[in-house]
């Protein structure tokens, strides 16, 4: 018996639908979800959440955020996030390339922007770590790469 999921970011709606189980990143590990799972409401960390559908699986790149379980439905609520099959490699390693090289002048940099960087370099490391292991990432089209790097 399936439990209804929905994945959203503060600009973006990743996922609704029915699936079989939520496997997500808490800040301590990860957290298995279940069809009348107890309520919980928890924080997430930055890393993959999982969604077993019945017939595949649906992998999403998160970065932080609350997740909130009702014996009927799962809401996530991520800071930020990315279907795995739309991770554009060559995008994420110029961002983190980018990254390291603005992180090599730390004395330059003021507390916040340090910070900043450091969270751009571990989203794009998230992001080619994910689409490395699942092995979807897909391959960018004519004109693609506009926008924001990271």
């Amino acid at each position: 018996m399936p439990i209804r999921c929905e994945v959203v970011t503060q600009d973006k709606r990743l996922f609704e639908g029915m699936v079989e189980a939520v496997i997500a990143p808490g800040e301590t590990g990860e957290l298995g979800v279940l069809p009348h799972h107890a309520p919980l409401l928890t924080t997430l960390g930055y890393g993959v959440l999982r969604l077993r559908l019945e017939d595949r699986e649906e992998d999403f790149v998160i970065g932080g955020g609350v997740m909130e379980v009702l014996p009927d439905r799962v809401t996530v609520l991520a800071d930020v996030g990315e279907n795995v099959a739309e991770i554009d490699i060559a995008r994420a390693e110029r961002a983190r390339a980018k990254a390291h090289e603005l992180l090599k002048h730390r004395e330059e940099l003021g507390e916040e922007e340090y910070a900043a960087i450091e969270a751009a370099l571990r989203r794009s490391n998230l992001r080619l770590g994910a689409a490395r292991r699942f092995g979807r990432a897909r391959k960018p089209g004519p004109g693609y790469g506009s926008g924001e790097e990271g």
